[in-house]
This record gives C-alpha cells, structure tokens and sequence, in this order.
C-alpha cells in the first residue's frame, strides 16, 4: 500500500484527515448502512426524506456449528453497488456527503499489502467462549469492564481477538491492521484507516472515557495502537472520496466521507432518543434497547456504548434471541420454511391475536442463545413453562412475543435503576417494529408508550444525520435529528391489560433463577 492507504504512515494519515472539509453546494447526504445481512445506500434531504435508495445483499458463512464469518471484500462489493445504483437515480452533483453506519463487533484482519488475512468473524459468532473467563482475568474483570463499558461476554472482539493469538497464532503474528466495517469501508472510499467512536467501541478495546484504544488491553494481546484505526468523533470529516472509489461508486471526488458509527446507537440517533425519558428498541435477529446518558457510567445492567452524537452515552440492553425465537419456533417446531411459506407470518398474527393476553398462563424464557444483561450467562437456557393440553401454536407464538416483552421490562428497571432515571416512551424499530400485535403487546407489558417512527431506516438515517452535522447542515446533532427524524404513531398501554402482565411479571422475574 502507498503512504495514504499505509497503516505504517499514520502521521500522513491523521494529517490529510484532520483537514477542514469546507463543504459546497449538494442538496441531499447518504446513509450507508452495513447491516449482518446487506448494505444499504439511502439518500436523504435536510428534512430526513428518502430521495433514492438502494440495498445489495451480504452472504453470510458458517464453516462449523457456532462459527459465523463474511468475505470482506463482499461489505465493499455492496457498498459500492447500492451506491452505484443511487447515483444512476440522482444526480451525483446533489450529494454533498457520506456517512457510515455499520454492524457492529465484526472484524477483520488485514496484512501490509492491504490484505484480509482470513475471513471477516461477525457478532455472532460463538468460537471465543473459552477464552472470555481466562482473558478478563488477565487484564482484570473489573477493569475491563470500567475501561471498556462492556461486562465480560463473548461479543466483543477482543476475545475473538484473544482466540485468534491462541488458535491462529501464524496468521495473528501478521496482522498490520485491525478493521472494523467503518474501518474498512472508510479505507475503500477515502485511502484512510479511520473509524468512529461509536463503531470502535463496540469492539471492548476502546478506552471509553478517555476516547483512545486501551492500552492496558492492548497490552494484554500483545498488540498496539498502530495496528488500529485512527478512531473519529462522530460527525467529523475524514476525508473525500478517491478518483477510483469515484469511479466504482459514481459518487463525485468532492464528496465528504464523515465518522458515523455501530448500527445501533445511529439507530438511537435515527430515532431521537437523546434524553432518558425515551429509549430506542430495536426489534431485530436480536433485541436491542438503549437509554441515553450524558455520564459516563458502568453496570452489570447494561453495556455502555458511545453516543453517535457529540457527546453521551447509550446504556444498551441486549437480548440475543429477538426474532431469531420467532423463526427457531417456525423451523424447528412448526416444519415450516418461511422462505416457501412467508405468509405464515401474518397467519401466526392472527392466531396470537385471539389468544388472551397473558397466553392462557403460559411463560417463554427467551434465552436460546444465553443471557448477556443482567446476568451475563451465555451457558442460560431458553424455556416454554405452564404449557398444557389446551395450548396450540398460536399460544407458542404469543407467549414469544410476551416474553421478550417481560425481558424488556427488566432491562429497562435495571437501567432505571442503575441510571436513576425514568423511560416513558419506547421508540420501536428495526423489522419487528411492523408488527402491531407486538407492539401492542410491549406498551402492555412495560406500561410505557411505543412511538413506531414513520422512516423504518433508523441507522441510515442517523448515518445521514451525522453527515448532515459534518456538512455543516446542523450545528449540533441535537438540531438535526429534531429536523431529520421522522413522525411516529404512538400506541398507548391499555391499563386492565397492563395490570394482568404484571401480576404475570412477578412469576417470569423467578423464572431465570429457579430454572438456573
């Protein structure tokens, strides 16, 4: 690699970058949004609507049970593609900047030459596991935990990480630079090894108060802050697009690449969750739910992650098994391949739908794939309890939808809490968010309003509003999502409802430790 895309020359690097942007003209910024599954190019106007859109899938590889991988060069191949596809819709002339929104604790590792050294490893992958007790120990669980904001857990990639050093350690001895998404879709647009805070961090690396890679974890693997990118505040320039990324992506040369950051704090930002009375809930593969803050702060309730706005915090609740539930019950219960027969989702709708609330007593765990906040137990067990001769499939179905409800309902107590604050309103995104009945049943649970946003694209479009800032649009974040974000219809808990779940929530709060 030359000196600008060299990860050796990180003086030039940090030099070119930190350059005044002085943006001209262009109506419209894109929200590219690198998501587990496809990359999305949305182009929004100031008042955050859609003027072209396009999406690419990602193949996703599994090599063993447990082990989840991606080709890297497919991240760009999308990227450029989607964005290549909204050139063709608007004139390229109109888009004044770029910005990046990326899933998140995914990695790859790259040699000199600019090469992946093996396949990209993504969050779901389950091989670190082992190393997660030994590696904590070594650097300190506590200390880890209050430098990083993230409990011991096999999320975050320093323990993939840690694994590698041990498992591939010819491979590992090679690494010249460690790339999350940001990173490297950064490095294909601009020549530049840069990322954001709010995409560093998720990867349990990151030096969360003072803002830098963590030397002392660092140190623990071995490596240094030079095999890192360079990590950005969220909104601030990077750099422009390359000639050659110009001609890949038919964006212009003038075109500003900004810091944007991990899919699910741009989609906190996409959503206007920047005060404490209101929460983002991401009803996805996964569910995952955020509470602002302005104070840095650390507890078992929770994972800290980095605001995509100036400044702040998300205290984030994860739940693994989202919707994954829903299609593990339809695969491996029901013998249906949603695929063929996506129509059955609207049919279990309407067979939950005339199941009472509360599922004729019938309680789901939703823990298949462990349980990280509150109690960081990935060895936790999934369960249907109370079920009886009178229940069919449209109570299994329902008692999903109950349960990860009743999950929330911890999670939120717990940030409220550890936080001292009081969420009133849940703004639902993500694909579940579509669902009524689901949502419906949430304000029942958690006697909290849920505002459904009328843009569906949070994370692109909290990308586009952290371009937006860097564009010089908005002077603050705060100013361009009240301007950006999008109406909401908002669902209102119904009381008598409400009143049986909680009779309900005492028996699913001792689920968990009787079953343990």
């Amino acid at each position: 690699m030359d000196n600008r895309k060299s990860a050796v020359s990180r003086d030039t690097v940090r030099s070119r970058s930190d350059r005044s942007a002085n943006p001209t003209g262009g109506d419209l910024v894109i929200g590219l949004d690198c998501s587990t599954t496809s990359v999305k190019a949305i182009a929004f106007d100031r008042h955050g609507k859609i003027a072209a859109e396009a999406h690419e899938p990602i193949r996703l590889m599994s090599p063993q049970p447990n082990y989840y991988e991606q080709d890297p060069d497919h991240w760009w191949t999308a990227a450029r593609r989607s964005l290549k596809t909204v050139t063709r819709s608007v004139d390229a002339a109109r888009i004044i900047a770029l910005s990046i929104s990326n899933q998140r604790e995914t990695f790859v590792p790259l040699d000199a030459k600019g090469k992946a050294l093996r396949p990209a490893i993504i969050w779901l992958d389950e091989r670190c596991k082992a190393e997660v007790e030994p590696f904590a120990r070594k650097v300190g669980k506590r200390r880890i935990h209050r430098l990083t904001g993230k409990p011991p857990d096999y999320a975050p990639v320093v323990y993939r990480l840690a694994w590698m050093k041990k498992r591939e350690p010819k491979l590992f001895s090679s690494i010249h630079m460690i790339c999350d998404v940001h990173a490297f879709i950064a490095w294909k647009l601009t020549g530049l090894f840069d990322t954001s805070w709010a995409s560093a961090d998720p990867l349990g690396l990151f030096d969360m108060k003072r803002k830098e890679w963590s030397e002392p974890v660092l140190k623990a693997l071995g490596m240094t802050k030079q095999q890192f990118p360079v990590p950005r505040r969220p909104g601030s320039f990077i750099g422009h697009i390359t000639r050659s990324a110009a001609r890949s992506t038919g964006l212009t040369p003038s075109t500003l690449v900004i810091a944007g950051g991990g899919d699910g704090q741009a989609a906190g930002l996409g959503a206007n969750v920047l005060s404490s009375a209101r929460a983002y809930l991401n009803l996805g593969t996964a569910i995952v739910a955020g509470v602002f803050g302005e104070g840095y702060m650390t507890s078992k309730a929770f994972r800290t992650m980095c605001s995509c706005s100036e400044d702040g915090y998300y205290y984030e609740c994860s739940l693994r098994a989202g919707t994954f539930s829903i299609n593990w019950v339809i695969r491996n219960i029901l013998k249906i391949d949603p695929q063929e027969k996506p129509e059955i989702y609207a049919q279990l709708d309407r067979e939950a739908g005339a199941v009472p609330a509360g599922c004729d007593g019938l309680l789901y765990l939703p823990y298949l794939c462990g349980v990280m906040n509150p109690y960081w137990d990935s060895t936790a067990k999934g369960a249907f309890v109370g079920l009886s001769s009178s229940h069919d499939r449209g109570h299994l179905y329902r008692s999903i939808l109950e349960g990860i409800a009743f999950e929330q309902l911890v999670a939120i107590g717990e940030v409220e809490r550890s936080a001292r604050c009081r969420v009133k309103e849940l703004a639902a995104i993500g694909g579940g968010a579509s669902n009524e009945l689901w949502c419906h049943i949430i304000a029942d649970v958690t006697g909290r309003k849920v505002s459904v946003p009328e843009c569906a694209e949070a994370s692109g479009l909290g990308a586009a509003m952290a371009a937006a800032v860097g564009a010089g649009w908005y002077s603050t974040f705060r100013q361009a999502a009240s301007r950006m974000s999008a109406k909401s219809s908002t669902i209102t808990p119904n009381k008598k409802r409400h009143q049986h779940y909680s009779r309900m929530f005492k028996s699913y709060q001792r689920l968990y430790r009787t079953l343990r």
